[in-house]
């Protein structure tokens, strides 16, 4: 299923790209049919405001595919993590919910198991419902003979393997939250990189047009990390606060497994203090 979803993304990305490369191929060649047209046809005053109407039709697909090579190969990359941070968070979204940690009714099973004495039984319904509830109550029920220090130390212990264990799935968006900004930065240095040297290399005839011109079209791949790194910060954000509280109340209903047991040895204990 994995491979199937990984397939899917990469089918939809190359897509896109192709996409936008035949926008780019067919916008000059449009341009070039305008500029042909003009050339054969006698100067009039409506073809002297045609030349104010180009800027008006750009669009915002224009501008973000105006970067030339480098700034096209860096708006692939951040579109790849774009589709990665939009695969993460829907199955963080479909993974981090209540009843695939701790399914409903196996903590009351488990519990009513363990009182009646059939322990035996208890670890097939936690293995018949692998979570993460039936995981941590694996390993109180494996340290039973240990008392109930050894219960609730390797209650403790479990709760913080799992629990680490989904902050680590969630990382990757703080991650791609992080590196995309970074990216774009990379593509808005790289073309101011090459608007400078075009005016160098034209001995300061580039006038203050084409200079801004290179320098607008730079600035959108920062334009671009940005929109990758706000949403995949704010989801991640988000899952933390799940996972958090999806945590505590499973350590709460593992504790509350096992209490019936601490009390029942609690009153053996005073029974035989009194004997």
């Amino acid at each position: 299923m994995a491979n199937l979803n990984r397939i899917v993304i990469w089918s939809l990305a190359l897509a896109l790209i192709g996409g936008g490369y035949w926008h780019m191929t067919q916008q000059p060649s449009a341009a070039t049919a305008l500029m042909a047209q003009d050339a054969t046809t006698p100067a009039a005053p409506a073809p002297a405001a045609e030349p104010a109407s180009p800027p008006q039709e750009t669009g915002f697909i224009d501008i973000l595919l105006s970067g030339g090579i480098v700034g096209n190969l860096i708006m692939l990359l951040l579109l790849a993590l774009s589709l990665t941070a939009a695969y993460l968070v829907f199955e963080h979204a479909m993974a981090i919910r209540h009843k695939e940690l701790s399914p409903p009714g196996v903590g009351d099973e488990v519990r009513d198991l363990l009182v009646a004495g059939n322990v035996k039984e208890a670890e097939k319904v936690c293995h018949a419902n692998p979570s993460f509830l039936s995981f941590v109550l694996l390993s109180g029920i494996a340290e039973l003979d240990s008392g109930w220090s050894g219960v609730e130390k390797a209650l403790e212990d479990s709760v913080a393997e799992q629990s680490a264990r989904l902050f680590r799935k969630i990382e990757y968006l703080s991650v791609i939250g992080n590196i995309a900004p970074m990216v774009g930065l990379l593509g808005t240095v790289t073309g101011m990189i090459f608007a400078f040297q075009q005016v160098a290399s034209t001995q300061g005839a580039a006038g203050a047009a084409d200079l801004a011109e290179g320098i607008y079209q730079a600035l959108v791949t920062t334009v671009g990390g940005l929109l990758v790194a706000i949403p995949s910060l704010g989801a991640f954000a988000v899952f933390r606060n799940w996972v958090d509280e999806l945590v505590a109340e499973c350590a709460y209903e593992a504790q509350q497994v096992f209490t019936p047991l601490k009390r029942r040895r609690r009153q053996a204990a005073a029974a035989q203090g009194r004997s």
